[in-house]
């Protein structure tokens, strides 16, 4: 039995989707909440649905568990409750680490790409355990999945005892199917169909960095099947230890992105460039890429999709059907 937090959010349930399709036995731990997350996990019911405040009660009498797979966190990068985001995304983590180490389950978490803070160079984004602890995330999301990845590489710097595997992966910008009810946090690629379902030009924000033109931009962008994938390698090949990160390894253009959702929905490449919100100027990361060199040292070797297939998968597959779940 697999246990996945976090499961009926985003790249969770397109992960439960995935082992129900292997017929792999799932316990969900989340909440179902009233924006319709129910609809994530729909088509692919897990073994057990666990709300996060009975987690413990739960653990105290689980049996059979192979692996925890950690998604579930405060992931808003606009988040200010310092309690409550270290309550989740570092105590939480911490006790599963604990309870995975006791009971020799492996272990797999999210970290984040926004441990890498103001990085704006390729070179920036390695993910080599020594250059971890140099990261300055910007916000408090980002120091929340710093301060956890931290603590990791303490306990195994010190040989404390460890899940018999352990993996964090750093997310970058992915997309995909199933991260409807994100709210102000979904992806770039969903709002800009939006943008144009409502008769518009996808609409970008203005550089306000000097010497970038509007719309170079540059982000990491994978979808989310990518991701899934890289899960379920970890999963069959648990002598895989260490925190890498987890992108395409090629940075695309928000203009880019916005061409590849015209194209995919048959309109002309316009946009709209917009000024950017106060609220996010100082904390907005102009340029991602995933260096994968690590991930690929320990034997990943799957092509991932690119920009205008991904797009292109999300918006015939998905957003211009009726059911736009997976």
């Amino acid at each position: 039995m697999i246990i996945i937090t976090g499961a009926t959010g985003f790249i969770g349930s397109c992960l439960q989707a995935k082992l129900y399709q292997l017929k792999e036995r799932t316990v969900i731990v989340d909440w179902l909440g009233d924006q319709g997350k129910w609809r994530n996990v729909a088509k692919h019911i897990p073994d057990d649905i666990i709300l996060p405040e009975n987690m413990d009660n739960f653990l105290a009498t689980a049996k059979d568990v192979t692996a925890v797979i950690h998604l579930g966190a405060i992931s808003e990068t606009t988040a200010k409750d310092g309690d409550l985001v270290w309550k989740t995304n570092v105590d939480l983590s911490m006790r599963l680490w604990k309870w995975c180490t006791k009971n020799e389950v492996r272990f797999i978490y999210a970290s984040s790409a926004a441990t890498y803070g103001g990085a704006n160079q390729a070179q920036d984004f390695n993910d080599d355990p020594q250059n971890i602890g140099l990261l300055k995330p910007l916000n408090l999301y980002g120091w929340s999945k710093q301060a956890f990845d931290m603590q990791v590489l303490d306990i195994v710097a010190q040989e404390q005892p460890t899940p018999p595997q352990w993996v964090g992966l750093k997310f970058f910008n992915v997309y995909g199917p199933n991260e409807y009810h994100k709210g102000k946090m979904i992806s770039v690629v969903k709002v800009k169909f939006d943008d144009i379902v409502q008769g518009q030009a996808p609409k970008l924000f203005k550089s306000d960095q000097e010497g970038l033109v509007d719309g170079a931009q540059a982000r990491d962008f994978i979808w989310v099947g990518d991701v899934v994938d890289v899960i379920l390698w970890l999963l069959n090949n648990p002598q895989v230890n260490g925190i890498y990160n987890c992108g395409t390894g090629q940075a695309r253009t928000y203009l880019d992105l916005a061409y590849a959702v015209c194209g995919a929905m048959n309109v002309s490449k316009q946009v709209d460039f917009i000024e950017m919100p106060e609220a996010l100027k100082g904390q907005y990361q102009y340029f991602t890429q995933a260096d994968m060199r690590r991930l690929q040292g320990a034997g990943y070797n799957k092509a991932f999709t690119s920009l205008e297939n991904g797009i292109g998968q999300y918006v015939q597959d998905y957003l211009l059907k009726a059911d736009s779940y997976l």
